[in-house]
């Protein structure tokens, strides 16, 4: 199954190893950042490509090679 666009809450949370509050804060961050730019964002969700870029610092070619 291909992973989804976007990432929930748990997930962040999850990957992160972080507790839920902590996890929605982070995302209300990442969600301010790409509102700047101009995209749409939805609460509660992080597109999945963008977090991995701000979280571990990778481009979308890495991720390939995991």
């Amino acid at each position: 199954m291909a992973e989804k666009m976007f990432m929930r809450v748990a997930e962040v949370a999850e990957e992160m190893d972080v507790s839920i509050p902590y996890a929605y804060k982070v995302i209300r961050k990442m969600n301010a950042e790409l509102k700047k730019t101009g995209c749409i964002v939805i609460d509660g969700r992080i597109d999945r490509q963008y977090f991995r870029e701000q979280f571990y610092g990778t481009k979308k070619e890495a991720e390939g090679r995991k």
